[in-house]
């Protein structure tokens, strides 16, 4: 079914630690319209689609947001890595780290933590791809 490299296609190297920007970028892991959400829209949505291409073509779509996710936690750990305890107080990424020191936890910019009900799925093909169509469009 897959076949795992263990390698990012894109690699990410960021040498600097940054925790108030990584506190802005979590939302592309764990918010309304992050990577999270859309796999979970796309994969749900699969089943119910009366054409087999767009189910092939939801199900794409859906596993390559997975690989999106894994792209965004490699950008959020490697801006948190080895922080101090000054460094978390300082940025005020102290209130996540109680909770989760510095493992990656689906969340908004806002600390709400991830839910299903970012994401709808209907049954209905024209219901479900504008839904697509309107979570995708608010990163333009």
């Amino acid at each position: 079914m897959w076949n795992y490299e263990k390698r990012l296609q894109y690699p990410v190297k960021i040498k600097q630690t940054n925790p108030k920007i990584a506190q802005v970028i979590i939302s592309q892991f764990g918010g309304p319209d992050g990577e999270l959400a859309a796999s979970m829209r796309y994969l749900s949505q699969r089943y119910t689609m009366p054409y087999k291409e767009v189910t092939a073509i939801l199900t794409d779509i859906g596993t390559e947001e997975l690989a999106h996710m894994e792209m965004v936690c490699a950008i959020v750990h490697q801006l948190t890595r080895d922080l101090t305890p000054k460094e978390l107080k300082e940025s005020g990424f102290d209130k996540y780290y109680v909770d989760h020191t510095l493992a990656l936890w689906p969340q908004a910019a806002s600390g709400a933590p991830w839910t299903a009900a970012y994401l709808q799925s209907k049954g209905d093909p024209i219901t479900d791809l504008h839904e697509d169509l309107a979570a995708d469009g608010t990163i333009l």
